[in-house]
């Protein structure tokens, strides 16, 4: 039912939307449920007052109303969801504080950026250069514009009293904007499963004034710690029932560092990545210091479970063959029948190479990988 109580305009949009929705929908199936009681009553074997009629197969009249209606509640429905779809896209900034009142020009939006993790909200405020965990706070009446991301499980970002719920995502950012236009307090949670600490994965959301959110903020910045980044590694170990925790600084560049993936010491990051790519990669001195850095990814590989086609750039172990895994079982329009290897007992035709006692080509390798 907090759903049906909403604190801010995008909540209440949102909460206009489906009691229109379902206004439409019993329109069809009140009715339908009230006639088929109707019928099982009047029709019942002791009715002998009722019209007996085995023969009757069509109405036209009835055709119409069958048809007629259903399909002006789909095309009603239709156009709520498209008119809804594009106001309330989490994406587009606000341009109403209320149904009554525009945004006043040359106000700026709170910024918020949103980290969930195991198993609790990080909110960086950088306007105001604190952090808090599992505590959210927001003026009354100004818009908000959070950014959203997750350090390594898929989540979301949900307070019903708000907006609805916002995929957070390691290594890419998402958007919401609202606004709260009633002081008070509710609950923000995650709405998507992500492990043993799932269930008390809450914080608290609090609606305040802007006299009363000064003052918030400024308790934050008299009893809060920093937050490092060997804090926020700290940080990131998982906990459970996390009580809200207060960070009166935090590291320079925090956030950019999460969504990049990098926020240990010596780690590349995701744009970095991405800006050697642009470029068509590194070669010589730069290419060994790139890959330096890239080794902390490797664990999958130091710990014996890389995939089976992993090649000696990505691992430091040599090209795996292209045996057909063991219990499957292949297609014949899975594409190049060599890559699937050869059927049991049955040398492989001479391509360049004198087929094995197994089947396989002396010297044939995997194809070469991009960049090797």
């Amino acid at each position: 039912m907090v759903v049906m109580q909403p604190g801010g305009f995008v909540a209440e949009q949102q909460r206009n939307l489906v009691l229109a929705s379902t206004g439409l929908m019993l329109l069809i199936i009140v009715p339908v449920i009230a006639v088929t009681l109707f019928f099982a009553w009047h029709y019942r074997a002791t009715n002998e007052k009722a019209i007996y009629d085995p023969d009757w197969h069509h109405s036209t009249q009835l055709e119409v109303l069958i048809w007629t209606a259903p399909l002006l509640i789909i095309i009603a429905l239709g156009a709520l969801t498209w008119i809804g779809t594009h106001t309330l896209d989490p994406f587009r900034p606000l341009t109403r504080i209320d149904a009554k009142r525009e945004i006043p020009a040359g106000v700026e939006p709170l910024q918020v950026e949103v980290v969930a993790m195991d198993w609790k909200w990080l909110f960086i405020y950088p306007q105001y250069g604190i952090a808090t965990v599992n505590d959210l706070a927001l003026p009354v009446d100004r818009p908000v514009a959070f950014k959203i991301t997750a350090t390594d499980v898929m989540n979301t970002f949900y307070v019903p009293t708000l907006a609805g719920m916002i995929y957070a995502m390691p290594g890419m950012e998402t958007r919401l904007h609202a606004v709260i236009n009633k002081v008070g307090d509710s609950e923000g949670r995650s709405a998507h499963y992500s492990g043993a600490g799932f269930s008390n994965m809450f914080f608290k959301f609090r609606g305040l004034a802007e006299k009363d959110f000064d003052g918030w903020v400024a308790k934050a910045k008299a009893d809060g710690s920093d937050l490092s980044q060997e804090a926020y590694l700290k940080l990131t170990e998982p906990t459970e029932s996390e009580p809200a925790r207060y960070f009166k600084s935090y590291a320079d560049g925090l956030y950019g560092k999460i969504l990049g993936l990098c926020p240990k010491p010596g780690q590349m990051c995701v744009s970095e990545m991405m800006a050697i790519d642009a470029r068509g990669g590194q070669s010589g001195p730069e290419a060994e210091e790139a890959y330096k850095r890239l080794r902390y990814d490797n664990h999958f590989a130091r710990e014996g479970h890389e995939a089976p086609g992993a090649t000696g750039p990505a691992t430091d172990r040599g090209a795996h063959g292209q045996t057909q895994p063991e219990g499957m079982k292949p297609r014949p329009d899975m594409g190049n029948p060599d890559s699937r290897g050869p059927e049991p007992g049955k040398a492989q035709p001479d391509a360049g190479g004198a087929p094995s006692k197994d089947g396989a080509k002396d010297g044939a390798v995997a194809p070469k990988q991009i960049g090797q």
